[in-house]
């Protein structure tokens, strides 16, 4: 439900009330009285469709213009003030897993070096080579020397989460992941490294664009020779 769908309900049953009591009603006193309590009808039932929108959802539908964020236009929809007027973000273990993976990985990053990660994360998840789950993709290896797929989970460092406000900021960006945001900055990246670093995979795999501390590449297309 949308504010503009509502009250565009609301002004159409109005309507259908005005023009009831341009027919046949036997003054205006009446037709005061039954718009009246027609409107209060009508308005009642809002209400109570209004009872089961989550109050975080609420709070944002109703905020003011001014201290609402829009997104910018482009591919890249996203910007600081959009993400922090989110409101607090929650979710299953997909969504932890995610939020856990970009605040270990990259939660120095821009708000474009985070959506990256992000959707190489998810491009795996999609790409049948990987396991068909997030955290399925971000434990991939763990607990195999050298073959931890995400650097922090075979570390020997427990996953503590000491900055509150990095982690609100990438549990938001996580959750419009999995909501549906586009993916339009890696070119379908399915695999990362920072630039202090030069793995020999990365010789043969072709780069697809860097952000931030972090190169991105995606798997090299298979001809029939190799």
């Amino acid at each position: 439900m949308t504010w503009g769908r509502t009250y565009l309900r609301t002004a159409a049953a109005a309507a259908l009330v005005f023009s009831t009591l341009a027919v046949g009603l036997p003054g205006p006193a009446a037709a005061q009285e039954l718009m009246a309590a027609r409107l209060e009808a009508l308005l009642g039932q809002e209400r109570q469709a209004l009872r089961v929108v989550p109050s975080n959802r609420l709070a944002a539908l109703t905020a003011p213009p001014t201290a609402q964020a829009t997104r910018p236009a482009g591919d890249f929809s996203y910007d600081e003030r959009f993400v922090a007027a989110q409101p607090v973000a929650t979710g299953g273990s997909q969504w932890r897993c995610l939020t856990e993976a970009l605040y270990f990985e990259a939660r120095g990053e821009d708000l474009a070096g985070l959506f990256a990660v992000g959707e190489v994360i998810l491009n795996r998840v999609d790409d049948p080579r990987f396991p068909g789950s997030v955290c399925s993709v971000v434990n991939q290896g763990t607990g195999r020397q050298f073959a931890c797929q995400f650097t922090y989970t075979c570390d020997g460092r427990p996953e503590t989460v000491n900055d509150q406000r990095s982690w609100r900021r990438v549990g938001k960006v996580a959750r419009l992941m999995i909501d549906g945001a586009p993916r339009a900055l890696t070119e379908g990246a399915t695999h990362y490294h920072t630039r202090a670093v030069n793995p020999n995979w990365a010789r043969r795999f072709p780069r697809t664009t860097s952000l931030g501390v972090h190169h991105f590449y995606r798997w090299p297309l298979r001809t029939a020779s190799n």
